[in-house]
């Protein structure tokens, strides 16, 4: 598969004792940042959320299910929300978009300060009647350790999560993607010995999700990598993109659940209503004639 494309990749060891997935979102990343208008920094928060979605969002099973992450934290970013469909394909927004501050150092964005405290909400929706929402304290708002703390939290999953955002000199998008390993029931120690010390290898010489890119690694060639010396084998790619589900008639529900006071008022005191998707930013009009019909269905 081309490399100039984002793409999903997800694979096992041949003993069942890890599975793994990664995700190439450069394109995805790059066209959220021009639809939100993203600063570096929401960039690479948004992005990073947008990466681990599609990562999560791909293992669910059920052809209409979905995964919702909410990261709200008490920085100046304020909330991330992003979801992806169970083929990894995400929409996303961050509430401050134009949010700069410091650099925590020479092209280091802090996007954990950006973040701040709070709390991540992740919601599963699998089929069943109910979706499953789970919530854990944010360990560092830099996401990629917020995700692992989650599998470990609420899933009891010890969980390598490693997201990367590169903003290039023109506040475009050079490179993005993420990793995730994740031990099954049963790894014996020596397994987690081996992965824990090509981990601590990595860290130690520097190399990042997007340095790895940089030298020229696909999400397919870092899982390769990673796991080079545990006899993984891949199970799957596709492709992913960035796919906002908003509908006029999507949105209609929406203005018809404001209750029938709030559509009165709008019928007597606006010509026109204005609804603009938070996901993708179009914009849906409806007319002092379609807010009167709405207020005879309520």
């Amino acid at each position: 598969m081309s490399n100039t494309k984002d793409f999903i990749v997800r694979g096992i060891t041949r003993d069942g004792y890890i599975k793994a997935v990664a995700v190439q979102s450069t394109e995805l990343v790059e066209h959220a940042r021009q639809i939100h208008q993203t600063l570096p920094l929401g960039t690479a928060a948004l992005g990073r959320a947008l990466s681990a979605a599609s990562m999560m969002g791909d293992e669910i099973k059920d052809p209409n299910g979905s995964i919702t992450l909410q990261f709200r934290g008490d920085g100046p970013l304020g909330s991330i929300v992003t979801v992806s469909d169970s083929e990894g394909n995400v929409r996303g927004y961050v509430q401050n978009p134009a949010c700069d501050i410091p650099r925590k150092a020479p092209g280091k964005l802090d996007v954990g300060a950006g973040v701040g405290a709070g709390v991540l909400t992740v919601i599963k929706d699998v089929g069943e009647k109910e979706p499953f929402a789970g919530k854990v304290e944010l360990l560092s708002g830099e996401i990629a350790e917020d995700i692992a703390y989650y599998y470990y939290a609420s899933e009891q999953l010890p969980t390598i999560c490693a997201l990367g955002v590169l903003v290039d000199v023109d506040q475009s998008v050079k490179q993005a993607g993420g990793y995730m390993i994740q031990l099954l029931p049963g790894a014996p120690e020596e397994i987690i010995f081996i992965l824990e010390e090509r981990v601590k290898e990595e860290a130690a010489a520097g190399r990042s999700v997007t340095s790895m890119m940089e030298q020229g690694m696909d999400a397919k060639a870092i899982l390769e990598y990673m796991l080079d010396r545990m006899g993984y084998e891949e199970l799957y790619q596709h492709e992913v993109h960035y796919e906002c589900k908003c509908s006029r008639d999507k949105v209609e529900a929406a203005v018809l659940s404001v209750g029938r006071e709030e559509l009165k008022r709008l019928y007597e005191e606006e010509d026109t209503v204005k609804v603009t998707c938070q996901f993708c930013d179009k914009e849906y009009v409806f007319t002092k004639e379609e807010i009167g019909e709405m207020l005879l269905r309520v």
